[in-house]
């Protein structure tokens, strides 16, 4: 997609330089958008142009899709998606964004894993209200509306969505299974056996808590606009990132049944709301060739299927193909997760380079005559 978050003015300052400069300094390009997700957009540009240049002429239609409102729900995917639905075209696959090169992502495994992923995780965010009389605060109630929305809130944490060792996540974890030493790799290799003792260990970190469950993050929350004044109306905002097997509508379900409190309203707020993607094989044309390429140029990583936790443009094209996946080749740490919508995002020069060198080699694994696919 070509847009990007806005960058915060107070912390503007923050910047070593400006976020929509795109300097290049000191082994990068630095600026807004430069992981999420203009990388992307450049990457696939400049493969092309180079192999246009070179006299490469693909044996099928690749199609370049930009969307241009990602960041805000993607209606411009959804319009795409549309065009090329009424004119009855399929692709063999997608790829967008979403996966990365991972380091030490698990203990143990000292080899850089490529995580391509195979279906991401659906969004929703609910409303919570709680209407009361309000007063004044010096002649409380036993409950105010404050005191009732704090309570279900609390309900909804101390009651989390069942984590389930299924699906993508048994999929990644059986992947990454022969890298592990050797305890870590018998429990993986025998998910069925020791399942209780998986989950309880990845349930301790939030990164792979996540992977197991829908999550539950309150956000937001509003009361009173005066400290001595009980409010008429409380209100907050959850959000949800939908594990594939749950659905919007399940979550609100659930939501009101865990709360059980008819006093607290919840509803769905309109925008970016949907449901996780389907999951796509790793048996297929797509995935052999995404994989194929990208150990062409990053020859020690190893490509397992991942579950991406955010939502992509992506999604909105499982009604036209039930191939689709997320990745690039940019060798991702701790420090780059903190930039992506943060201060100073940017990315290596090699990393864009490797960038273009995988769309390269992609669309000539995909796309080129037969026979002249080679490097």
């Amino acid at each position: 997609h070509m847009d990007v978050v806005p960058v915060d003015p107070v912390a503007l300052a923050q910047w070593h330089h400006d976020p929509f400069s795109g300097d290049i300094a000191g082994g990068f390009v630095w600026g807004r958008g430069t992981l999420d997700d203009k990388i992307s957009v450049l990457a696939e540009l400049e493969a092309v142009e180079t192999l246009l240049g070179e006299g490469f002429a693909p044996r099928r239609t690749v199609y370049l899709a930009f969307g241009h409102d990602e960041e805000v729900g993607g209606t411009g995917a959804d319009s795409i998606v549309q065009v090329l639905k009424g004119r009855n075209i399929h692709p063999a696959f997608v790829l967008d964004e979403g996966g990365a090169i991972a380091d030490g992502m698990f203990p143990g495994v000292t080899r850089p894993l490529a995580l391509v992923g195979v279906a991401e995780k659906g969004y929703v965010s609910i409303e919570l209200t709680v209407e009361a009389a309000g007063g004044h605060s010096s002649m409380p109630p036993r409950e105010t509306a404050v005191g009732v929305l704090a309570a279900a809130i609390t309900q909804l944490e101390r009651n989390p969505f069942p984590a389930h060792l299924d699906g993508p996540a048994s999929r990644l974890f059986g992947a990454v299974a022969p890298l592990m030493p050797f305890g870590a790799r018998m429990a993986f290799a025998n998910q069925w056996l020791f399942a209780p003792l998986l989950r309880r260990q990845l349930e301790a970190t939030p990164s792979t808590d996540a992977m197991l469950r829908t999550t539950t993050a309150p956000t937001m929350i509003e009361g009173s606009p005066k400290d001595n004044v009980l409010p008429k109306r409380a209100r907050a905002v959850v959000n949800f990132r939908i594990l594939p097997g749950d659905s919007v509508q399940g979550v609100l379900a659930r939501v009101n049944a865990v709360i059980g409190d008819p006093r607290v309203a919840a509803r769905i707020l309109t925008g970016g709301v949907g449901n996780p993607s389907p999951v796509s094989g790793t048996d297929t044309e797509g995935w052999r060739a995404i994989a194929q390429a990208a150990v062409d140029v990053a020859p020690q990583a190893v490509v397992v299927p991942y579950l991406v936790m955010g939502a992509t443009d992506s999604r909105h094209y499982a009604v036209i193909t039930p191939n689709a996946y997320r990745f690039l080749p940019v060798q991702i740490g701790k420090d780059d997760i903190a930039r992506i919508h943060g201060v100073d995002e940017r990315v290596s020069i090699e990393n864009y380079g490797r960038s273009v060198r995988f769309m390269r080699r992609l669309l000539k694994l995909s796309a080129a005559p037969a026979g002249a696919a080679g490097k």
